[in-house]
């Protein structure tokens, strides 16, 4: 398994909700988690925070959510199994995003600052969620994967939206119309049309 990147069509696609909560679906997360930590070692600037299914190529809605976003010793992550949006409200806030599957790419991003969220956890219990903040973003932009929507999608055509990483770890901001309006890197042969 492998983080998969654009312009994968795979990550447009529509997730399939999960039947059963079997092996297979905890071997898939088991692999989330595992990927996720991989990623985390190659790029010493950065966090992973969470991961949906999608980005290696499972058309699951399974989603992973770091338990602790501050302290990156602690490398443990609840699965959330067929989330779903019950309500988000509040501020919209303008925030940083990035994404494992958008690589070398992040973004200023709007969303709701507070959200409900409904799932079942990796033995079978169900959970609702009243998240706040990052949580919130985090959950929101998870969820999105499961949908075949990326960070992107919501700033797309935002010329001062899009930032890249130095060597130090510093976002700078890139030009919209160079590096990607038309970069079929980030949305495929579309851009091209």
């Amino acid at each position: 398994m492998k983080i998969i990147t654009t312009p994968d069509a795979r990550l447009r696609e529509k997730s399939e909700k999960v039947r059963e909560i079997d092996d297979e679906i905890r071997d898939i997360i088991a692999d989330m988690r595992k990927l996720s930590l991989d990623w985390e070692k190659e790029h010493p600037y950065e966090l992973s925070a969470a991961m949906a299914a999608p980005q290696m190529g499972v058309n699951k809605r399974i989603i992973i959510i770091r338990d602790d976003m501050e302290d990156k010793s602690k490398a443990t992550f609840t699965a959330l199994i067929n989330p779903e949006i019950i309500r988000a409200e509040g501020k919209i806030k303008t925030d940083y995003e990035g994404c494992l599957s958008v690589p070398s790419v992040y973004g200023m991003v709007p969303r709701a600052t507070k959200v409900r969220v409904k799932a079942r956890l990796e033995d079978g219990t169900e959970v609702r969620i009243k998240a706040t903040d990052e949580l919130a973003r985090t959950l929101l932009h998870e969820i999105d994967h499961l949908d075949g929507i990326l960070f992107i999608d919501h700033i797309k055509g935002v010329k001062d939206a899009f930032y890249e990483m130095n060597s130090k770890g510093d976002l700078i901001p890139v030009d919209y119309d160079k590096k990607i309006a038309n970069n079929t890197k980030l949305w495929g042969e579309e851009c091209r049309k």
